[in-house]
């Protein structure tokens, strides 16, 4: 079997880039197939957090948590200039949902799946005097103010990282590029797309679908599609408020009981998220007004300096899509893992992925890389160079595209 490439990613977000490393690091020759640029989307509209994930352990998830903090660590050891920790304060109230025993207990399990006696596992109540070290907070009813720790990131810097890191191992990138169709053969997968304005055509062993909200689009272009779960695109928004509260970040609780992170970002202070069913075009998911407004009043609940700001003091908004295991219950309570379906668990040649998180991208990719191992193993020659009417960037493109 002569192929181009041994295995096409679909999608450059956070990822498909760490799937393209992972995959690239290991010998495969691998392309990268992104419509719009990389982390154009939901990959550039998250919260800025590197984390295990403190509120999933509401709901059970401790395996996840779990995940996302081995994975934290790692990301603070090896990408300091991209990830570092930051403290997180959570102030209680007397009318909390959440009261300060069941913080601590949180916190607690936190720290015990952190790995007890680490620096990033250390979390305490601070006393009433050190309230004063936090700028403006609201101390009405205040009971408790605790501390930990976690990461923040600029996870579009992150994935262009990510990207560029693949492609420093051999991996290529077409971009922008959209898939049309592809194709179940006895030798692989058959692709066809379009870039430049032409329809083009390459051959791979394997198709990895990480297209993110776009998912459902891309595996129904494949034949045949893999079976995927009913899920559901959930939105979320953020807004960037004209103030600083400092280098902390805060985890409060808005008027429905819902956690919202207020937190630094590029010398004002980013407000979020929000959780709202979305349908229709991923590429036109906006913050709307009552949003906005439901997070500015969030923040002007638990900080007096922003209680003059208006809506139109707002310097940006934006919104991201989560793509989660479709359920009657809230967003809030559903499953955080990704989702991986392929078209066959044996040996598989379509492979789609849906949901996961940022801070989880290279334990999803390595996931996946174990699935594609049967496959790849297949003896066959492959080209490593695309067929001439498909050519992906050079280098100097690539370089502009990062």
């Amino acid at each position: 079997m002569s192929t181009d490439f041994d295995v096409l990613v679909v999608g450059a977000g956070i990822l498909g880039a760490g799937t393209a490393e992972a995959l690239a690091k290991a010998r495969h020759s691998v392309v990268i197939l992104e419509q719009q640029g990389i982390a154009a989307a939901t990959s550039s509209r998250s919260s800025k957090l590197i984390h295990g994930g403190l509120r999933y352990l509401e709901s059970g998830q401790f395996s996840l948590v779990y995940e996302c903090l081995r994975e934290r660590s790692w990301l603070l050891e090896n990408k300091p200039q991209l990830v570092r920790m930051v403290p997180f304060y959570i102030p209680v109230y007397r009318h909390s949902k959440r009261p300060p025993w069941m913080v601590r207990l949180g916190l607690s399990l936190y720290a015990l799946l952190s790995g007890i006696g680490s620096e990033a596992s250390r979390f305490r109540a601070l006393s009433k005097s050190e309230w004063d070290t936090l700028p403006g907070l609201k101390r009405e009813d205040l009971l408790a103010v605790f501390r930990y720790f976690d990461a923040q990131t600029d996870d579009a810097a992150l994935t262009r990282d990510v990207v560029a890191s693949a492609i420093a191992h051999g991996a290529q990138i077409i971009c922008p590029g959209s898939l049309v169709g592809a194709e179940l053969t006895e030798e692989g997968v058959r692709v066809d797309y379009v870039a430049d304005g032409k329809l083009n055509t390459l051959h791979t062993r394997a198709l990895v679908n990480c297209s993110g909200p776009w998912v459902a689009t891309t595996n129904a272009r494949c034949s045949p599609p893999v079976s995927l779960p009913p899920i559901d695109l959930v939105a979320g928004t953020h807004i960037l408020l004209p103030l600083s509260l400092g280098n902390k970040i805060f985890y409060v609780e808005a008027e429905d009981n819902r956690a919202v992170f207020v937190m630094p970002w590029q010398d004002k202070t980013l407000v979020g998220t929000t959780e709202r069913p979305f349908c229709g075009d991923p590429r036109e998911v906006a913050p709307t007004v009552e949003e906005e407004a439901y997070l500015l009043r969030t923040v002007q609940q638990h900080f007096t300096q922003t209680r003059g700001l208006r809506a139109e003091d707002i310097c940006e908004s934006y919104a991201g899509l989560r793509v989660l295991p479709e359920a009657e219950k809230s967003p809030f309570a559903r499953s955080r893992e990704s989702m991986i379906c392929c078209d066959n668990e044996r040996r598989p040649r379509i492979l789609a992925v849906a949901g996961g998180k940022l801070t989880s991208y290279r334990a999803t990719a390595r996931k996946l890389a174990k699935k594609l191992q049967a496959t790849l193993r297949e003896k066959g020659p492959s080209r490593k160079n695309p067929p001439p009417s498909s050519s992906p960037t050079s280098a100097s493109e690539r370089e502009r595209n990062l």
